[in-house]
């Protein structure tokens, strides 16, 4: 065949020329042409406008990125908290003191959970449902949770803890929580208690954290308190135990803990926690000066002025707690007199009680129910800096209401014996508490406050162990300044409804009323929270006219952190270790993210 004709001609050779002659771009030529034909000066120019060309180019790129990118918490860092105290029982149904409640609620976890806000959430249940008589809850497990040793969570786990709740030979602060309850479980996945009256304030209990039973179920009641378990713990909570030190008597002082990846709440950002233990809260405050720890919860507001200001901020929050003082008008007639009530409920200056005795760091009540726990709780306040403690002297307006109060109740004033009389009666009595430092000043604020309306007072300051026993459980007081541990779901029964004015009942006003009787057993029977809420104002109003206690104060709850530590959360406790309710979203370090990856879920 003719080569002319070859549609495919030999063309290697072409191809070879082409790959190896020299080339150049014409345009780049060009511009090399014209960049000789500049001065120096010009290129300079050109040099310098190029150069502020590509720093717009760089910051457009930058302000684009950030339009479409967002900080979010990273992974990383740590933080050391300081306690006062040891801990000794890092056990959901024998934790004793804070120690051992802080470090609990990091290493366990519930079928529910509170949440700062003060409502209730599944935790190791996925659901979990209520009879309409309030009398039954079935509650379905999570599938796929362990404990941090790696063993399947499952029904049998969470009927073994509620039995060793109800045992009386452990003797558990939450046995209480759980008599009359009737524990089963049809399948490996779903657990069922059967209540034996509707019982709104139950689902509270469901938040109690479950032991592991393949761990505890040789553990006989005897040895229950004495296992290494208790210092040595595993559950299924957000942080789990990797290390231990203790001293020469074998005791705890230092506790590191470290995220538990397998946790219903999802991997915590904190990748390391540690706890130090001190012995008062004047060596606790010490450390935090010295740097050794960055936060640390519970201390009297009169060790916060000791501070060092740089960096700290200080949370507060509302506390389920009503301090008061509470008549028993059955050992004094002149209690039982309607006018001596509102008088010595008018001399009190109860802002002043707050920022002498609390520096300020407490709410003025009017009521039996202390804030934060009906409706929306009360977010934490956090402030720069302690507030400065006012003056306790006695207002005299406070003075001038009560006199009015008392004459036109009847009483007279006699000026020669500086008292108040009516009939065959002298205004006065005798007022116990304990020996704790803020209840003690507290007695004597209000003292002082009513001697200048002059109401004759004796007060009495007992040991705590004294006062609970020997006045308090037999009804041994004329008046007491107490407290009382309301809780999140306001179940005020055991402290104003008529069966429980005797001992172990904590009806301290020794109080009845009918109309008061039928409201609380009608809000604790409802898991309505607006229906039981509209009981609770009805039973304030009543509480308000028959004025049976002088209602104080409701302290806060003071958490001094490091500024550097973030995504704190905290509403209404009911206890200082409910500050660790969102721990696993606290976090140190951050990072920017477009907004399409920021799609973790809690």
């Amino acid at each position: 065949m003719d080569s002319s004709s070859d549609p495919f001609p030999d063309t290697s050779k072409d191809l070879k020329t082409m790959l190896t002659k020299p080339r150049r771009m014409w345009r780049l030529s060009a511009i090399e042409e014209k960049l000789r034909t500049f001065s120096p000066g010009e290129r300079l120019v050109l040099y310098i406008l190029t150069a502020l060309l590509a720093l717009s180019t760089l910051g457009l790129l930058a302000a684009a990125s950030a339009s479409i990118s967002v900080t979010v918490p990273s992974a990383g860092g740590s933080f050391t908290e300081g306690e006062v105290g040891p801990a000794r029982f890092i056990n959901p149904i024998l934790t004793l003191s804070q120690p051992d409640e802080d470090l609990t609620q990091l290493v366990y976890s519930g079928l529910v959970r509170a949440l700062p806000d003060g409502s209730i959430a599944p935790d190791l249940a996925s659901s979990y449902q209520i009879s309409p008589d309030g009398t039954t809850y079935t509650f379905t497990l999570r599938q796929g949770a362990t404990f941090h040793d790696g063993t399947a969570l499952t029904a049998s786990d969470i009927l073994f803890t509620v039995q060793k709740a109800q045992d009386p030979e452990i003797k558990s602060p939450r046995r209480a929580d759980w008599e009359g309850v009737v524990a089963s479980s049809p399948d490996p996945y779903t657990v069922v208690f059967k209540l034996p009256h509707p019982y709104a304030p139950f689902i509270e209990n469901a938040t109690l954290g479950i032991l592991p039973k393949h761990l505890w179920q040789n553990i006989s009641a005897e040895e229950f308190p004495f296992t290494p378990l208790n210092t040595h713990p595993v559950g299924s909570g957000p942080y789990r135990v990797t290390g231990q030190s203790t001293d020469s008597t074998g005791a705890p002082v230092r506790y590191e803990l470290a995220p538990f990846q397998k946790s219903a709440l999802g991997p915590a950002f904190i990748k390391r926690i540690v706890f130090l233990f001190y012995p008062d809260e004047r060596a606790l405050v010490a450390a935090y000066n010295a740097g050794k720890i960055d936060s640390f919860a519970g201390v009297s507001p009169s060790q916060l002025g000791s501070l060092e200001r740089a960096g700290t901020m200080i949370v507060r929050a509302p506390l389920p707690r009503t301090f008061g003082v509470f008549f028993n008008q059955s050992k004094n007639a002149v209690l039982a007199d309607a006018s001596v009530r509102a008088a010595l409920n008018a001399a009190v200056d109860k802002d002043t009680i707050v920022d002498s005795v609390l520096g300020g760091y407490g709410v003025p009540l009017e009521g039996p129910i202390p804030p934060g726990i009906l409706g929306a709780a009360r977010a934490a306040t956090p402030v720069a800096l302690p507030r400065t403690a006012a003056s306790s002297t006695p207002a005299s307006g406070n003075a001038e209401k009560a006199r009015a109060i008392l004459a036109a109740g009847g009483w007279t004033w006699n000026a020669s014996t500086n008292t108040w009389t009516k009939k065959k009666q002298t205004l006065q009595f005798s007022l116990a508490t304990a020996d704790e430092s803020e209840l003690a000043a507290t007695a004597q604020a209000v003292s002082a406050q009513w001697r200048a309306a002059g109401i004759g007072v004796d007060v009495h300051v007992y040991p705590l162990s004294e006062l609970n026993t020997n006045i308090i459980r037999p009804r041994a007081y004329e008046a007491v300044l107490f407290g009382e541990v309301v809780g999140r779901t306001a179940d005020l029964f055991a402290f104003w409804h008529s069966s429980q004015r005797n001992d172990p009942g904590l009806n301290l006003a020794l109080y009845a009323n009918s109309k008061v009787d039928a409201l609380l057993s009608s809000a604790r029977a409802t898991t309505d929270e607006k229906n039981r809420e509209k009981l609770y104002a009805q039973f304030a109003t009543a509480i308000e006219k028959d004025q049976p206690a002088v209602f104080l104060y409701a302290p806060e709850f003071i958490y001094v952190v490091r500024g550097r530590l973030q995504g704190i959360e905290i509403g209404s406790l009911t206890s200082a270790a409910e500050r660790f309710l969102n721990v696993y979203q606290w976090y140190t370090d951050t990072e920017r993210v477009w907004s399409i990856f920021t799609n973790r879920t809690n």
